[in-house]
């Protein structure tokens, strides 16, 4: 049997313990005990995870640090060099030595003498700031460094933290999960059933489940030029412009751009925005909200604030990595050049965008 065939039967079996109205019981366990252990399996696998992704940031950071701070030490003794020549060329300045060779310059007894001299001048001051220069190059560079320094060091304590609360967070769950399985009445079966969903997560589901958001994305990314294209959907009251994209409109214009939003739709609410769809045995529903951010540029982006797939919420640290990955925001300046947005809201059935002029 292929392994995708094979982990379709998986999920089938796995479903058999997730509807609510069955009456079947798997040992002492009913569907909605295994239902909870499940949720947590499927956490633990996903923590796991952004364990394994913050200890590999921390192993890189690591190796940035050290590398950061054996530049540091050689910038520190390059820019002593630059310093006593920079010292050197101020104090003469200082004391007078450059406004004596201005002296002998313009005390040159011929024409010829003059602009010899002058040419020596300018070499000596051309050198003098080019040390300067030099030394101000060094400066900056070194200032620049302790920074990135300072920087890495603060993410490396933040990072050490979250590690420790996610390995803290994963040994709770465990801990539940395992008492869980033991008050079950048959741990073998509920451990093999954990097992499949754990198999069929990690090579089927979160590809699927990237399939969606990665489709979303490369749509958001045609979102202004239907926008554009729509009658009455931006309006003007002044200065200020009003964008206003209906639920149907937004679902029409997704699956005219990819036929996997044929069974997909998004649902608008007060501020909240729905997103769930069915395909084969595969389930998904996204709800989160826009907001506006200025940061790195005016942007309206979305916020994941639950993901559940085939009934099993995915836990917090899957939400982030998916927002970190696929941006499934849109900017309102790639519609109109001149604004930028000051507001976004939903209600039922509609999306609004408000604009302002940008000075």
């Amino acid at each position: 049997m292929k392994l995708r065939h094979k982990l379709t039967a998986i999920l089938l079996t796995i479903g058999l313990f997730l509807q609510p109205t069955s009456a079947y019981i798997y040992g002492e366990s009913t569907p909605e005990d295994t239902q909870a252990i499940l949720q947590k399996t499927l956490s633990i696998v996903e923590i796991d995870h952004e364990i394994e992704r913050i200890a590999k940031k921390q192993e890189e950071l690591a190796v940035q640090h050290k590398t950061l701070s054996a530049q540091l030490k050689q910038q520190e003794q390059e820019i002593h060099i630059q310093q006593e020549r920079a010292g050197a060329v101020v104090r003469s300045y200082y004391t007078g030595e450059r406004d004596s060779l201005l002296m002998t310059v313009l005390g040159a007894k011929s024409f010829k003498d003059l602009f010899v001299l002058y040419d020596y001048y300018q070499i000596i001051i051309g050198r003098d700031q080019a040390t300067l220069d030099k030394y101000q190059t060094r400066y900056n560079s070194l200032q620049q460094t302790s920074n990135q320094i300072r920087q890495t060091s603060a993410e490396l304590v933040e990072m050490k933290t979250n590690l420790q609360n996610q390995r803290t967070r994963v040994a709770s769950l465990q801990k539940e999960v395992d008492k869980q399985i033991t008050a079950s009445g048959d741990a073998a079966a509920i451990q093999k059933l954990m097992n499949e969903l754990t198999l069929y997560w990690e090579n089927i589901g979160i590809y699927e489940v990237k399939r969606y958001f990665k489709a979303l994305a490369s749509a958001m990314q045609n979102l202004p030029d239907f926008i554009q294209k729509q009658n009455g959907a931006i309006s003007t009251t002044g200065t200020t412009y009003t964008i206003r994209i209906g639920q149907d409109e937004l679902n029409t214009f997704l699956r005219s751009q990819n036929e996997i939003f044929n069974d997909f739709a998004f649902t608008f609410d007060q501020d909240k925005i729905t997103a769930s769809g069915q395909r084969d045995q595969l389930q998904l529903s996204i709800e989160g909200h826009y907001t506006v951010e200025n940061k790195p540029q005016n942007a309206i982006r979305f916020h994941v604030d639950k993901l559940v797939f085939n009934q099993l919420e995915l836990p917090d640290t899957t939400r982030s990595m998916l927002e970190r990955e696929f941006d499934l925001g849109f900017y309102p300046q790639k519609i109109l050049s001149f604004v930028k947005a000051t507001d976004v809201s939903t209600d039922e059935g509609v999306l609004e965008v408000k604009l302002a002029i940008s000075f």
